[in-house]
């Protein structure tokens, strides 16, 4: 789990992002792309064009982190726009790193309560 403080900003770069790319790669698209600075202590997240591989790129103030998470089978939820940044909040990232639809998580599958 990646210790988000509460003031943290969390954006999704929409669109597919070449997965080739590492930390400073990344870090110049967010720069150049997204038209933001990357070293500002935000979390941006990139998804790869299967859907199934993320990256997740931030700067804790000491340094710059790279996470990178794949799905054994299924894709993450990711928004239909084409390109530019949107928002979400750390609990819809983290329903997005276990998997869950973060749009509505009420309609995912739930585990049946033992009784």
């Amino acid at each position: 789990m990646i210790p988000v403080r509460s003031d943290v900003r969390i954006w999704l770069a929409t669109g597919c992002t070449d997965m080739r790319r590492g930390m400073f790669g990344l870090a110049l698209q967010v720069q150049q792309g997204l038209k933001r600075d990357p070293h500002a202590g935000d979390l941006y997240i990139f998804r790869g064009r299967r859907g199934d591989l993320i990256k997740v790129l931030w700067h804790d103030g000491i340094g710059m982190s790279l996470y990178t998470k794949r799905l054994d089978r299924g894709r993450f939820v990711w928004p239909a726009a084409s390109d530019g940044v949107v928002a979400i909040t750390a609990s819809q990232m983290a329903c997005l790193l276990e998997a869950i639809d973060w749009r509505n998580p009420r309609t995912t599958w739930r585990p049946q309560a033992a009784g």
